[in-house]
């Protein structure tokens, strides 16, 4: 173990990688739960995409593991499975074999442009200010995130957001919980942030939030995913194409966020941000949506979640490979780990949450030029609900800034590149109609 991935080096041992992965399994359990639900009102069938969903999900968490030795774990990827879902198959009426399709493409590509490095090259063209507010608005995102899963913050017609009823249900479970995980942290109790889930799952039944189902049995028998149903007839169609796009567009920039955001909190990066083995992470993210779309299930992408585990004291391939195996051990116990409530994981993303936006702290906001497009960074992400908006947005007004304060040949010729590829995405958008 410790020549296969470098425990050591990294000043981390057995025993805490084994805690970090399970951590991080649990606050994004809640995907075996999620994802079937919102594919199945395409016509495909819910235990399939349970199925497919922790299949791909393990599959790409060790490949994760094994060739880029991060503490990052992967799974069908929130936002994308909507956009599939509602977006692409309710509302453009295309069928959910075409959309796997789309979802098989984009995977294959992706593997060729991380052959090729042109993603690692995405990340080298972030500016190092903007690479830091990536990990803050990240923590603001996932802060936000879990607020929403304990319904702490809630809808509200009038104002988009408010706050809901703190004094029952999950809101004052996750409230209890976050006293329990921050003060267990405070004090660097081993595996605080785990305890802290098991912990307020435990307090949410008799609050009837943590719910075990009469006759409830941890084992189930997984069924057969949706192998290979793949439409091809409507490749060359603009429709397709524009779903095709929009896949590779949203996830690319989703993960160049979560891997810059999740290392930086982990301290592997160097000090210009660069990502060790980043080729073999993006490489991860690109086989297991291709194996995802095989199975039967939506884009897969790394999980922001997974600063859950880094907070506990992940650093290597183990705490993927932990996580990547409990994914595999779901399958025949998913009745046991869907026990735990959103309420449950809450803590530890508000926890992890304010753990990375303290790269704030590192942000020159001194310089306008700098400072406004890393603060536009941060709070695109979660009033966009997007990481990749917030990348998107941070780097028009990067250049625009640069470009108008005279600063214009510092900025490399790679982002100037994004840039335009970001200002050609918004005219497609304004056309479309997307």
């Amino acid at each position: 173990m410790e020549k296969l991935f470098r425990m050591a080096e990294r000043k981390t041992n057995f025993r805490r990688e084994i805690v970090a992965g399970l951590t991080t399994f649990l606050a994004m359990a809640y995907i075996l739960a999620v994802n079937p639900s919102m594919l199945s009102v395409t016509g495909m069938s819910a235990p399939a995409v349970f199925t497919a969903t922790a299949l791909a999900s393990a599959i790409a968490t060790l490949v994760m593991a094994f060739a880029a030795n991060l503490p990052i774990a992967l799974a069908p990827g929130m936002g994308l499975n909507a956009f599939f879902a509602f977006t692409v198959v309710l509302g453009m009426g295309i069928s959910w074999q075409t959309a796997l399709t789309a979802v098989l493409c984009e995977g294959l590509l992706f593997i060729i442009l991380s052959i090729f490095n042109v993603r690692e090259a995405i990340i080298t063209a972030i500016p190092a200010n903007l690479k830091k507010a990536v990990a803050a608005g990240i923590g603001l995102f996932i802060c936000f995130i879990g607020f929403q899963n304990a319904q702490i913050i809630v809808n509200n017609d009038a104002t988009l957001v408010g706050l809901g009823h703190l004094t029952s249900g999950s809101a004052a479970v996750a409230m209890i919980g976050i006293a329990v995980t921050a003060v267990l942290f405070a004090l660097k109790v081993p595996g605080s942030i785990l305890i802290g889930i098991l912990v307020t799952t435990v307090i949410g039944i008799p609050f009837g939030v943590t719910v075990v189902p009469e006759g409830w049995a941890p084992f189930s028998v997984p069924a057969a995913p949706l192998l290979f149903q793949f439409d091809f007839s409507h490749i060359f169609s603009l429709d397709f194409f524009v779903v095709f796009f929009t896949f590779l567009f949203v996830d690319i920039f989703d993960t160049v966020g979560t891997l810059v955001g999740v290392t930086n909190e982990a301290h592997l990066a160097d000090s210009n941000g660069n990502i060790p083995r980043v080729k073999q992470a993006l490489l991860a993210d690109a086989i297991g949506t291709a194996a995802g779309a095989c199975l039967g299930t939506s884009t897969v992408t790394s999980y922001v979640e997974s600063t859950a585990g880094v907070a506990a004291g992940g650093r290597t391939g183990l705490t993927s490979l932990t996580t990547g195996v409990l994914f595999l051990v779901a399958l025949f116990l998913s009745p046991l780990f869907l026990l735990v409530p959103g309420a449950a994981t809450a803590p530890a993303l508000i926890v992890v949450g304010f753990l990375m936006f303290k790269a704030v702290c590192g942000i020159v906001f001194t310089d306008v030029s700098e400072g406004l497009s890393a603060f536009i960074t941060i709070v695109m992400m979660p009033f966009t609900y997007s990481i990749a908006e917030g990348i998107v947005w941070g780097i028009i007004t990067y250049v625009v800034m640069k470009a108008f304060t005279g600063k214009g040949r510092s900025v490399p010729v790679f982002t100037w590149g994004l840039f335009a590829v970001f200002i050609l995405r918004l005219v497609l958008m304004a056309v479309i109609k997307i």
